[in-house]
């Protein structure tokens, strides 16, 4: 087998790993502006400011744009983007979830071209050739976008779309574990699992290969390992660290083999109805893993071991009983209630989604998308029984 790894950020691990962000920021850009977008929440409670303070300590001016809740839009990306050649910035830096992360590494771009979001999206047309500076601070572990070379938003009309190419990557991905901390159990136990299918889905899925293998597997054993504890005890650092280790090596393994049925749900899910990204995520894993396993490949049984399992067969038992010791609770929001089954299917068979089903080991049939519609609206308690 013959395959291309693409290049891996600086990574900067480690409690207390944030009090480099300064003399780091310092010695990548030497315009000493820097644009930080944030999620709202690290507006509000002071973190963004305080980030800005820290900068301020080694001579970087900092503005900040936070005007991010809930899943990225394309007038997200294009209102920081301007943000940032409105002001100079030759750095952006990226603090907060996904959602924060991808438009820092959109922003970072279009600051250095002339053209709006959708200009690029689907890779209709190539990235500025230089773009900003990047360092991106996740505080949560689950999406890996501070690895990855892609950015996920909605268009004018809430369809998802797709921007990717290495000009997104961060020059720098600093991750420390205290960061993760205060995020509440629930969306530490989404976060988590949306992790662990980003590291199962890169190391089983068609385009799959030993180099993100490597990553991929070592990210399902620090997940596994850890989740079930930091939801638990939120402060153990360790189990904490554990997990943002796993979602960024995760995020690697994504960055060089994609994502697969899970994630077209879950995409397609949140493309009708607002819904957390890692909990749409995690039930549409353990709704479609006994599906895929019905017919193992040797991926999936070297997934199974890299989880201490001697064989496919028992990753559903496996994933469920993580997600119930996690207090996940298999109920969709009421927003759901309204939409049907052929709806949700019709979205899973959306043009943009055709990546995803086409890289997944098991063929996705039309009667299969209605299949997991109807499993995924039904009340999904007993699964959790």
């Amino acid at each position: 087998m013959s395959f291309t790894a693409s290049a891996v950020p600086e990574i900067v691990f480690g409690p207390g790993s944030l009090q480099q962000v300064g003399v780091r920021a310092a010695a990548l850009d030497p315009s000493k502006r820097a644009l930080i977008v944030a999620d709202a929440f690290l507006v509000e409670n002071g973190t963004a400011a305080a980030l800005a303070a820290d900068l301020a300590s080694s001579g970087i001016a900092a503005e900040i744009y936070g005007d991010i809740a809930g899943e990225p839009k394309a007038r997200h990306l294009q209102a920081a983007g301007d943000a940032a050649r409105d002001n100079g910035a030759g750095l952006v830096i990226g603090l907060g979830g996904g959602s924060a992360l991808d438009v820092a590494k959109v922003a970072a771009c279009l600051a250095a071209g002339v053209a709006d979001p959708m200009h690029y999206a689907l890779a209709q047309n190539a990235l500025p050739a230089k773009p900003l500076r990047k360092i991106l601070i996740p505080t949560t572990a689950g999406t890996g976008s501070e690895t990855s070379s892609t950015s996920v938003f909605s268009d004018a009309e809430g369809r998802k779309v797709w921007i990717w190419g290495a000009e997104t990557k961060a020059d720098l991905a600093l991750l420390d574990p205290i960061l993760t901390v205060s995020l509440p159990a629930p969306l530490t136990a989404a976060c988590g699992i949306d992790a662990f299918v980003h590291a199962f889905e890169a190391a089983t899925n068609r385009k799959t290969h030993r180099g993100a293998q490597l990553y991929a597997h070592q990210a399902m054993r620090l997940v596994a390992g850890s989740l079930a504890r930091a939801v638990a005890t939120p402060e153990d650092l360790s189990a904490r660290g554990d997990l943002l280790l796993g979602s960024c090596y995760a995020g690697v393994a994504i960055d060089y083999c994609g994502t697969t049925v899970a994630h077209m749900i879950s995409h397609a899910m949140a493309s009708l109805a607002p819904i957390n990204h890692g909990f749409a995520t995690a039930l549409a894993f353990e709704a479609t893993l006994p599906w895929l396993v019905e017919t193992p490949t040797p991926e999936m049984e070297a997934a199974a071991q890299a989880c201490g399992l001697s064989s496919a067969a028992e990753l559903p038992g496996f994933i469920s009983a993580l997600m119930s010791e996690c207090g996940m609770a298999r109920r969709l929001p009421p927003a759901f209630d309204a939409i049907g089954t052929a709806a949700l299917a019709e979205a899973m068979r959306a043009p943009g989604q055709a990546p995803m089903r086409n890289a997944t080991a098991r063929t996705i049939t039309d009667a299969d998308t209605e299949t997991f519609a109807g499993m995924l609206l039904q009340t999904t308690a007993e699964r959790a029984a």
